[in-house]
């Protein structure tokens, strides 16, 4: 196997980028093959992509990094071991130094094996009468979400997905 950038040091630093990539990116891709079928959409359908964007994120040779907001649901999905996910963010982390927050403790919403819980509410809005408005009204509530979870976050220890979803621990309960 050819060594990776950071144990031979001579790779470009473009180089060594590519090659960090596709490992986490093997990575991810080795979790999703050991999960039932099925697996690929619910991922899809919880990051509202569709299944070409999870191929193109699964797949090591394209280097289309994953967006770090999607990493805390990948994890839970495709059920990362903490060896698993420790390694995957090792490479994840250098290839996109800074890209996503470190954290300095431990979340205390974490399973044994080290991935956090996610919860799934659903939501019923009004039918606006057109898909452009209907999916205007979806962004805007998953926007809404997402703010709400960069307030909420320090506070808490919990945090709320981009798909919507949540950790134990936030209510949504008055």
């Amino acid at each position: 196997m050819k060594s990776l950038p950071e144990e031979s040091g001579t790779a470009s630093a473009t180089e060594a980028r590519a090659q960090w990539v596709a490992r986490y990116k093997q990575i991810l891709l080795e979790m999703l093959n050991n999960r039932p079928s099925g697996t690929r959409q619910r991922l899809a359908a919880l990051l509202r992509k569709n299944r070409s964007f999870i191929s193109q994120i699964t797949n090591p040779t394209y280097s289309t990094p994953i967006p770090a907001r999607h990493l805390e649901t990948l994890f839970e999905v495709c059920h990362f071991s903490e060896k698993a996910r420790q390694e995957f963010l090792k490479y994840y982390d250098l290839a996109h130094p800074g890209r996503r927050p470190i954290v300095e403790k431990p979340s205390p919403h974490r399973h044994p094996e080290g991935t956090s819980r996610l919860r799934k509410l659903t939501l019923y809005l009004p039918d606006l009468g057109s898909e452009v408005a209907n999916h205007q009204l979806d962004e805007w509530v998953l926007d809404t979400v997402r703010r709400l979870n960069d307030l909420l976050r320090p506070l808490s220890g919990s945090e709320v997905t981009p798909s919507g979803s949540q950790e134990p621990g936030s209510s949504t309960d008055p």
